[in-house]
């Protein structure tokens, strides 16, 4: 069982289970809380049910409500509109107005890492390499 503490709490809406599931472990692994959604309305609804998280890794393509639809809906409310939205797509999009930024799919697990530091309160890689 880890020992790590909590470092926050990130919201992922990703369609790709596989995608969603590995920055999931990944994050989880570095002590986030982390809750998924696999499309906007999905994300909606787990957004309304957790803490305010520190962030939200958000994919753009989805089916029943795509991130663009999400993006609006959380800016509308007050309460989460200033949580900082990170796209990850694999388009050559520029960053929404509203976001923070792109994370590039596919992207390198170090890259997560710094565009989660950069968001959330705490270091994600507290640990000195050898």
């Amino acid at each position: 069982m880890s020992t790590l503490e909590h470092r926050g709490n990130i919201l992922i809406v990703e369609d790709d289970e596989d995608i969603r599931a590995a920055m999931a472990e990944l994050l989880e692994s570095e002590g986030f809380e982390v809750a998924v959604a696999s499309n906007g309305q999905e994300g909606l609804e787990v957004l309304a049910q957790m803490r305010a998280p520190c962030l939200v890794l958000l994919d753009l393509m989805m089916p029943v409500m795509n991130g663009e639809d999400f993006l609006r809906y959380v800016r509308k409310d007050p309460a989460m509109s200033s949580v900082p939205v990170i796209i990850v797509t694999a388009s050559g999009r520029m960053p929404l107005p509203g976001t923070q930024g792109i994370l590039k799919k596919p992207f390198e697990i170090n890259d997560l890492f710094t565009t989660v530091a950069t968001h959330c309160p705490t270091p994600v890689h507290g640990s000195a390499s050898p």
